[in-house]
């Protein structure tokens, strides 16, 4: 669709076989919008938030899994009771705390809220669980580790292929993201690709070979991400699929 323009597009049955119009439609979206400069929006988004969900939801999971405190069972019972909370019911309550914040316009209030989500601790415990021994954990504690010793040193290196898969599911779901950024940003500038590409529809026509010119440049990246993180991602969606 994206190598056509919207004639050939909406007629059917559908010509499978490539034209000639990629290249203008998309010079067309460089000059009609501000893909680069949301390209680099989302890029720092999508990093960031990787980076801390990792982060934090490695700990958090690896504490369940392997860490024995007091009302450990009821912390858990409400961190999955609030993974069946639809989304769409949060938006509002979320957007008045982000207005008595002062963080609406601001990367903030896409960053700070997320930086850890109740998937992800579960997938890092339930992978933790098996994969981490006790005797393991123990050893390291009798040769004088400490506990962000232990967590660098030993687990991190267990946990990669399940990082991996939390890590590509966490960035597609950031790069593809629409709704919240739509809310909470208003300037331009500021604007994510999901947010940039809207700017393509008009406002009684949309020229779909355009939107699916720019779709597939913003799909590029995801596409890249997938192939180097493919092993790992594998590794972590078939860990426990073999029983020893």
């Amino acid at each position: 669709m994206a190598t056509r323009n919207t004639n050939e597009v909406l007629t059917f049955p559908p010509n499978l076989v490539p034209g000639g119009e990629l290249l203008g439609h998309i010079k067309t979206v460089f000059e009609t919008t501000n893909f680069v400069g949301a390209f680099k929006n989302t890029t720092l988004l999508a990093v960031t938030n990787t980076t801390l969900i990792l982060f934090f939801d490695s700990l958090a999971g690896f504490a369940f899994a392997k860490y024995k405190f007091r009302g450990k069972k009821l912390l858990f019972s409400i961190l999955m009771a609030t993974m069946m909370i639809p989304g769409q019911l949060t938006l509002v309550p979320s957007y008045s705390i982000m207005d008595k914040l002062g963080w609406i316009n601001s990367y903030k209030a896409l960053i700070i809220p997320g930086m850890a989500n109740a998937f992800g601790i579960f997938w890092i415990k339930q992978y933790a669980e098996d994969a981490i021994p006790d005797s393991l954990i123990e050893s390291a504690y009798i040769d004088g580790a400490s506990n962000f010793r232990i967590y660098r040193s030993i687990v991190l290196p267990i946990l990669r292929p399940s990082l991996a898969f939390l890590g590509i599911y966490t960035f597609m779901g950031t790069w593809n993201d629409y709704m919240w950024p739509l809310i909470v940003l208003n300037d331009q500038s500021k604007f994510t690709l999901m947010l940039e590409l809207a700017q393509l529809k008009g406002l009684y026509s949309v020229d779909y070979s355009l939107v699916m010119a720019g779709t597939l440049l913003a799909t590029i990246p995801l596409l890249v991400i997938f192939l180097f993180g493919s092993k790992q991602l594998i590794a972590g969606l078939t860990a426990g699929a073999v029983k020893d």
